[in-house]
């Protein structure tokens, strides 16, 4: 390599001394600007909800080490919550200390700077978090813009297809999932690359679609001037789906929570609870739909978030695909389109790792 370029720079002197003058030091500082946006590893990579903060150590490429997952009502802000993950000896093993790239992947609106998360307390600005760890590199994100640049990667043990369809390999790719909220995205091919869409679905209006469905937008109204399908499909959603149902019934509801709403459905130990969780899927496969036919998603419908893995065959055997495909003169359009609920335990840390790796290139 020396040799090499002691010939160039020699035959540039004999050639053309005012070439060597004027274009070397571009040159120079062209590879210069180049090994600027080369990231070097460990990478930290966050997926923050309004529940849970994972947290990932990526030490090469494609290679996760130390994830850990914190509670976010244990910490007062987000800097104290990544400190916490840094110091964990797991982390310092990983090479916590190196780290001077993150990527972070919120629930929440991502425009400029300051980030108000809208399911939790936590405010911060991106550009302090930044200057207080001095990280080289902050990326912040919404979590399904990050979960959207995932599902590329994945390959048939971290997805499971629900119903039938085939996906377009060139199509547009429609994403959805109801956790502590209801998050909404997409996914555009671009040549080689794909494009996420920034989006707050999960509150767009809530739309019935039988008489049943209209008595619990009627009894969430009560309550909210806007009901969105997120007041519905989410955690929160759960429980305000079984005081509605038990409204209907002229029953009691029981101050019960939503892992026990889904445990007692699960079980069929609750009737009601066992209608709360057929219903969500049915409102859950008229959101889908929505989404598929707004986006032209011929790449299929992709469901993540923490509800619906753990309905597991339950959802599999509900009504949802069947609420899929009801849509009229386009059910046929929509028996084409497949729908994959995502199995990957830490899908997000895939696509924020993604988008890291296009700042560099």
């Amino acid at each position: 390599m020396q040799f090499g370029i002691n010939y160039v720079i020699q035959g540039a002197i004999k050639i053309d001394s005012v070439w060597l003058l004027v274009r070397l030091p571009r040159i120079i500082l062209s590879i210069f600007k180049h090994s600027r946006h080369i990231m070097t590893y460990p990478h930290l990579l966050a997926d923050i909800g309004g529940t849970n903060a994972r947290f990932a150590l990526e030490t090469a490429p494609g290679k996760l080490d130390a994830i850990s997952v914190l509670p976010c009502s244990d910490f007062a802000t987000i800097s104290h919550v990544i400190n916490a993950y840094l110091s964990q000896p797991a982390a310092q093993q990983a090479g916590a200390a190196e780290v001077s790239h993150v990527g972070i992947a919120i629930a929440n609106p991502v425009y400029g700077d300051l980030i108000k998360m809208t399911n939790h307390h936590w405010a911060f600005s991106v550009q302090e978090v930044q200057r207080a760890f001095n990280f080289k590199t902050l990326l912040v994100v919404n979590d399904f813009k990050a979960l959207a640049m995932a599902l590329p990667f994945l390959d048939q043990s971290q997805k499971h297809q629900v119903g039938s369809g085939t996906a377009r390999q060139d199509g547009v790719i429609g994403l959805l999932g109801a956790g502590t909220g209801l998050g909404v995205s997409g996914l555009i091919p671009a040549g080689d690359t794909w494009l996420a869409l920034d989006s707050e679905g999960g509150h767009c209006s809530f739309a019935p679609t039988n008489a049943r469905e209209i008595a619990i937008l009627q009894f969430a109204l009560r309550t909210y001037k806007h009901v969105s399908a997120e007041r519905l499909l989410s955690g929160a959603g759960l429980v305000l789906i079984y005081r509605g149902l038990a409204d209907l019934q002229n029953r009691t509801a029981e101050d019960i929570d939503p892992p026990e709403i889904m445990r007692r459905g699960l079980s069929a130990e609750c009737p009601i609870c066992s209608d709360v969780l057929v219903l969500f899927c049915e409102l859950l496969g008229t959101m889908a739909s929505n989404l598929a036919i707004t986006l032209g998603s011929k790449g299929g419908i992709y469901i993540g978030g923490g509800i619906v893995p753990r309905l597991g065959r339950f959802f599999d055997q509900s009504p949802f695909r069947q609420r899929f495909e009801q849509k009229g003169r386009f059910a046929n359009y929509l028996e084409q389109i497949p729908t994959f609920v995502i199995t990957e335990p830490y899908p997000a840390f895939i696509g924020i790792s993604a988008m890291l790796q296009q700042l560099s290139r």
